[in-house]
């Protein structure tokens, strides 16, 4: 048994907030929950068959699970685990929340707030990090009826007690924060919320989360060898096209070598990686046309704007999003649609590993799956820019895991 702090994460995707608990070193799985049968084959390679790092239990088959089979089919087994997990970290998907995409209230995938505080009414965690998108605490609006926030309605049903479910519930505290304050090169505002049970903590305790991973952030940078503002150029720099090389996986295709490092950043998240090849640095085939639109985009655009009405006539392009980026800066958000944006200073659309890198993935960090995917696929499958688009941001994730391992030395 390993004497670290013991979480479940939930709606895990391909396992970015798992990361920064693992960089951690504070934080050991017990399992994780993920229904794409993609993300969760990225999760299992990097920290399951390659750093060990979940005690896996023996009844639980070690795959993708859909949360709700999950509570049918394990809850005496979940109950069971009340006394060993000291965390549930983790928050459901965000599409029917996101203000970047259609905000339906109607989304099937809303219920799985539902299934969340189903879960946690059975393993009843001494702790619950949970995250969301924005959107998550904006009141939904449509033909003049409000509708529910959805922020808080989870704070309100983990803080409720129930007798017949022997809960005692949580003392809760939610916070927007925005990801560019601590170290990750990218505007990235998600909905934080920290749960304490309330028989373990008093009632200030998640406030003094937020208080703490602030107060942290600076010293915490600083020990990393970063500052707390990095830029798009910081992140990406050495993954220019300069060189390249066919693609490992898709030979097919072209990918770019490593160039030299010329920000801490970059030697952070390259390490002591030795491959030559960046992992899933698969160059895009823009077609003649692209390469001629981009290249324009890049010279005349407003750099961290969406393009104007006149650009957009211009080169007939009926998308809501296409950004231009300015290297000088951190990114906007960056969505699973990689060609809403255009590299800084090449006319192509980034690659994984420059999106990996953008949420602060180490380089070891291999993703599987396929790269992209269009049609009615999409609503099936999670390619790989789709698993780094919904992640966690592991740097972020890192100075969470251990702000958290200090409330269970203070309180559990």
């Amino acid at each position: 048994m390993s004497n670290k702090n013991t979480y479940i994460d939930l709606f895990a995707g391909c396992g970015g907030l798992s990361l920064g608990l693992f960089n951690s070193g504070f934080w050991k799985g017990k399992f994780a929950v993920e229904k794409s049968p993609d993300a969760f084959e990225t999760l299992n390679h990097n920290l399951i068959e390659q750093h060990n790092h979940f005690d896996w239990p023996e009844w639980f088959p070690k795959a993708n699970h859909d949360i709700n089979e999950v509570i049918k089919n394990y809850s005496q087994k979940l109950k069971s685990l009340r006394s060993e997990i000291d965390m549930v970290a983790g928050g459901p998907p965000c599409q029917g929340f996101s203000t970047a995409g259609r905000r339906d209230e109607k989304d099937t995938r809303n219920k799985l707030i539902i299934s969340y505080i189903k879960f946690i009414r059975l393993v009843q965690p001494k702790i619950i990090f949970f995250e969301n998108v924005k959107g998550f605490t904006q009141q939904f609006d449509k033909n003049k009826i409000r509708g529910r926030i959805y922020s808080d309605y989870v704070q309100k049903e983990l803080r409720k007690s129930s007798k017949t479910q022997d809960f005692i519930g949580y003392e809760v505290f939610g916070k927007l924060i925005d990801f560019s304050e601590y170290g990750v090169p990218q505007k990235r505002t998600r909905f934080i919320l920290v749960g304490v049970r309330k028989d373990v903590a008093n009632s200030k305790a998640p406030e003094q989360f937020f208080e703490q991973i602030i107060k942290n952030k600076e010293a915490f940078l600083v020990n990393k060898g970063i500052g707390i503002t990095n830029t798009l150029e910081d992140a990406i720099s050495d993954l220019l096209r300069v060189n390249e090389t066919t693609s490992p996986d898709t030979n097919s295709f072209k990918a770019g070598l490593y160039n030299q490092q010329t920000s801490n950043y970059q030697k952070l998240l390259k390490g002591n990686y030795k491959s030559e090849i960046p992992d899933s640095h698969r160059f895009a085939k823009h077609s003649k046309a692209t390469h001629e639109k981009l290249s324009y985009i890049l010279k005349y655009a407003d750099k961290n704007k969406t393009l104007s009405k006149e650009l957009k006539e211009k080169f007939n392009l009926k998308k809501r999003t296409v950004i231009p980026l300015s290297g000088k800066l951190p990114t906007p958000t960056i969505t699973t649609l990689p060609d809403d944006y255009v590299h800084y200073c090449e006319p192509r659309i980034f690659t994984v590993r420059e999106y990996a890198r953008i949420q602060s993935f180490n380089d070891w960090y291999e993703f599987k799956g396929k790269y992209t995917t269009g049609g009615k696929e999409r609503t099936k499958e999670v390619p790989r820019y789709s698993q780094i688009g919904n992640a966690i941001p592991p740097l972020f994730g890192e100075q969470a895991g251990l702000v958290l391992k200090t409330f269970t030395e203070a309180y559990v």
